[in-house]
């Protein structure tokens, strides 16, 4: 059976080696993931800054997902919630990555997949620590599921707005050979 422990004041899953080893490397992964996609997501799309730290967040999500599901399968009565988050997350950035990869600048779906993967990272942090974090501890527990998407929605949104008003007159461009649009 494996014990709560304390870090930093904050109450952790367990006292187990292999608990606290890959909870160290899911800590550091998260912190990689929450300072690269704000790079990324604040970067001028396309520019070198953007793709490199792009990579970067998903790649840590990528390790964030995958500790997650070992620590969600040593405590997975206590925290299977945070693997579905995870696996959300993962799968979110993972479509947004490859739609990336094969189609064009503005993509909506590479936009909404890495911005849901990113309120959904913020969502499992919020839930699984909420309740520990000063001024976070007064809310009610339904403010950590919610919060994140109510913000975050209206940010990806605009984004996709943005993204596709500025890449309309791609989308508008007839192929060359195609019969010209009618209005």
């Amino acid at each position: 059976m494996m014990t709560a422990a304390r870090i930093f004041g904050d109450q952790v899953g367990s006292t187990a080696p292999v608990f606290l080893a890959f909870l160290a490397v899911h800590v550091l992964a998260g912190l990689t993931a929450v300072v690269t996609g704000a790079i990324a997501a604040l970067a001028r799309k396309g520019s070198p800054r953007h793709i490199r730290a792009g990579r970067w967040y998903y790649r840590a999500i990528t390790v964030v997902f995958a500790t997650a599901t070992v620590l969600a399968a040593m405590r997975w009565r206590q925290d299977y919630y945070l693997f579905i988050i995870g696996a959300v997350a993962f799968a979110a950035a993972t479509i947004g990555y490859q739609h990336r990869r094969r189609h064009r600048p503005g993509d909506t779906a590479h936009i909404a997949g890495m911005g849901v993967a990113y309120v959904a990272m913020l969502t499992a942090f919020y839930v699984d620590n909420g309740p520990h974090l000063p001024l976070w501890d007064r809310l009610p527990t339904l403010a950590f599921w919610l919060l994140p998407s109510a913000i975050g929605a209206p940010i990806i949104a605009r984004a996709i707005i943005h993204a596709r008003a500025r890449h309309a007159p791609l989308l508008d461009t007839p192929d060359k050979g195609a019969p010209p649009r009618s209005p």
